[in-house]
């Protein structure tokens, strides 16, 4: 019988993509970002244009991310930090079930808007193929940054990147 090594391969990339180890950090973005508008966790509607003015980041992130509960309280610091500057965070979960990511959320605070994409609807327009992954998009609506996957250190680009959109 003939053993077939590729599949241990695809195996190892797959988990690789999954728990956010891909290296794409700070890939330049061009083009209009996808409107949308999605339910908060607070109850309320928010639509991606109606923050036009301010720079956005939109981090995707699920409760079963390693790297992604790493991430979250380093994204509050920034948020805390930039908010009045004009700068918006938005937590976007791509789980199915709500109690999942709301269970997270008990454990961990953050006070940035989180947005549920239950039916991965954002997710599949913004290409997301990697947790966590985060875009960040300018005052005008354009999108410039994408980030896909987690390493410490990250977190220092995404502060140069917003002071830099920031400024423009």
């Amino acid at each position: 019988m003939k053993q077939v090594w590729i599949q241990p391969r695809l195996l190892l990339l797959m988990l690789l993509l999954v728990c956010g180890m891909n290296a794409y950090a700070g890939q330049t973005l061009s083009g209009k970002a996808t409107d949308f508008t999605l339910k908060s966790r607070s109850g309320k509607n928010i639509k991606l244009s109606e923050l036009r003015g301010q720079v956005v980041m939109i981090n995707f992130w699920a409760s079963w991310c390693g790297p992604c509960r790493q991430e979250m309280p380093l994204l509050e610091g920034l948020y805390k930090k930039y908010q009045a500057l004009g700068f918006t965070l938005l937590g976007v979960n791509v789980e199915q079930e709500l109690s999942k990511a709301n269970a997270y959320l008990r454990d961990i605070s953050v006070s940035f808007p989180i947005l549920y994409d239950t039916k991965n609807t954002v997710s599949k327009a913004y290409n997301i193929s990697a947790m966590p992954s985060t875009v960040l998009v300018d005052r005008d609506g354009n999108l410039r940054f994408l980030h896909q996957g987690y390493k410490p250190g990250y977190e220092k680009e995404y502060e140069s990147q917003i002071k830099k959109l920031i400024r423009e």
